[in-house]
């Protein structure tokens, strides 16, 4: 009875030792998903996780791979010591209209288990974007000299005034509002 108790101990105990650690043990990604916003179509936009180190070794990104042939993924190749961060860079290439989610899978060295992680966000036509863009970067200011506004006198609307290209030798200065 005592070589069965002791056997059942010593299998526990080396069972215990033999297993690998949870990538949940020894990595810490600072947010799982990032939302890339409204993307305009046919840009490449790129989102950057953050590794932390919460291990007491270094730690290796092994790989770092995409779901699906849309996104490129970069990441530190270089072990991360201790309380130290890392990178893993997903580009994604806007080319489908509509709302997307992509998953890169991470495998830490050591680690049985794999990470997850997800960018998505919504690809929208040129056209659309310049209509979602806040105001100031919609109308970039027009260099324009003095020139007096005219009115019509069939309607109270002013018109615009008129643009002239500033001499080389001047330039022109903005009135104040």
């Amino acid at each position: 009875m005592k070589k069965l108790l002791f056997s059942i101990v010593a299998l526990t105990l080396t069972t215990g030792i033999f297993a690998q650690k949870k990538s949940d043990d020894v990595a810490k990604i600072k947010s799982e998903t990032i939302d890339l916003g409204k993307l305009k179509q046919d840009n490449a936009t790129a989102a950057v996780f953050e590794v932390l180190n919460i291990g007491t070794e270094d730690l290796l990104i092994e790989q770092a791979n995409p779901t699906c042939g849309c996104t490129i993924s970069d990441y530190t190749k270089d072990k991360i010591a201790p309380g130290k961060t890392g990178t893993i860079k997903a580009t994604y290439n806007a080319k489908n209209l509509g709302m997307f989610e992509k998953h890169l899978t991470v495998k830490f060295a050591g680690c049985d288990d794999m990470k997850s992680i997800t960018i998505k966000g919504e690809v929208i036509k040129n056209e659309d974007a310049a209509a979602t863009a806040p105001a100031a970067v919609q109308a970039a200011p027009a260099t324009t000299t003095a020139a007096p506004a005219t009115t019509t006198t069939s309607s109270s609307k002013v018109a615009p005034a008129k643009k002239t290209t500033p001499k080389k030798t001047k330039t022109a200065t903005p009135a104040k509002p």
